[in-house]
Formats: structure tokens, sequence, C-alpha cells
């Protein structure tokens, strides 16, 4: 019989349960509203890093433990553990250019962080600075075409069924080669950094406050005379 990787939704519940919640007063711990958390232990919403972020922080939890279904910190030697992940129980963060699925998010303690990236962006200006993380990661192209920029090389086009493996302390975006409305990709982060999952977290939400648009200047009102 296959595991069933948990939903953010069931995380949510789960850390509800365990603390003797009712859905009303994990509302009025977090500061979200109950209909929202409803709709999240259901599967029907998901929430933005900012909301993500609230929450951890009014629980009193790192943003990593939000994707952690088993409570015990404590290593193991031997874990014999697995996951299996999907598209329909990945945790989702969404930025105007990109959407991530991350997949098989119950384990705790990675050192491999997998993911389903779909690329919208197609220039640097979109894209924003390149990033940089601790560790290594590995890119495989599912659909479409990808643009790799990065710090010490010059542009590389990806097609279907090519990858990349690359340093991820080393400045690098990915872009969607023009005429491609959305590129699919499959990615694996590592690190020997226990928090790499928060640091992406912030790159995320980093990526989002610099493609939000900016709110023209209020008029002022002229007074009469």
């Amino acid at each position: 019989m296959s595991a069933h990787t948990p939903s953010l939704g069931a995380v949510l519940r789960g850390l509800r349960t365990r603390r003797g919640w009712t859905l009303k007063e994990m509302s009025v711990e977090t500061g979200i509203p109950l209909s929202t958390l409803s709709k999240v232990e259901h599967d029907r919403l998901t929430l933005t890093y900012d909301k993500l972020q609230q929450l951890a922080r009014r629980l009193g939890l790192r943003m990593s433990e939000l994707f952690a279904e088993d409570a015990d910190p404590a290593p193991q030697a031997v874990t014999a553990r697995r996951s299996i992940g999907d598209m329909e129980h990945a945790v989702r963060v969404e930025t105007p250019n990109y959407d991530y699925f991350y997949l098989c998010t119950e384990l705790r303690r990675k050192r491999m962080i997998p993911a389903i990236t779909k690329i919208r962006a197609k220039t640097s200006q979109q894209f924003g600075d390149l990033v940089r993380h601790p560790g290594e990661e590995f890119i495989y192209v599912l659909k479409g075409g990808v643009v790799v920029n990065t710090e010490f090389y010059d542009p590389l086009t990806l097609v279907e069924g090519q990858s990349i493996y690359l340093d991820s302390s080393m400045g690098h975006a990915y872009l969607a080669v023009q005429g491609c409305d959305e590129a699919i990709v499959l990615g694996v982060m590592s690190s020997p950094e226990e928090e790499l999952m928060e640091e992406l977290l912030a790159i995320h939400a980093a990526q989002r406050e610099a493609e939000m648009p900016s709110a023209p200047p209020k008029k002022g009102r002229r007074k009469r005379g």
C-alpha cells in the first residue's frame, strides 16, 4: 500500500489536532479567518507566503516546521523512510511569474528538496535579481524551453529532455524561452543546511514583492477657496 503524502491542509489539521483546538480557536490564535482555514484544511485553498509566515510566527514555529507532519525532531541513524509525491498534494507557492509545487513536504530534515516549477517569466527584468542559496541543484526540462542565466557563464538554452546541474550559491535564474507561454521543469535542490526550505520560501517572498506593481501616488484634494 502506497504511503500518502499529506497536503498543506492535512499538515495544518494535524497541528490543530495536536494542540486540541477547534477551527475557531485556531483562527483566533493565528489571526487567519476561520473560513480560510477551513478551505485550506479541505484542500480547496492554499496560503500565500505572507500567510504562512504569519501562521508560523503566531504558532511559535519555524517556517520549515509547517512542512513537517512528524513532530519528533530527533534524527535516526537509519530512517528507512519514503514519501510518495504528486501535484495534487504538493505545497504550492504562487507568484505572477512562477508556480512552485514542493513535493514530499511531510519529511523532516531533508537534504534534497524536489519541486515542479512552472516558469512564465521571459526576461531578466521580470525575474529580478539572480538568486543564490546554499548547496547544489539539478533542473530537468519537462515541457517547453528554458534559458538558464548564471553569474559566471553565458546564457544557455535547454529544451525538453535536457538538464543542468549547478552550484546554487552562484547567482542563477530560469526564464521561459520566447514563444513559450509556460515552461515546466523538475528541480531538485540539495544542501547540508537544514533550513534550505525556509530560505527558498524567503526567496519566493522577495520575488513576489518585486513582481507586485507599485501603487500610484494618491492625489491630494484641492481646497476650495
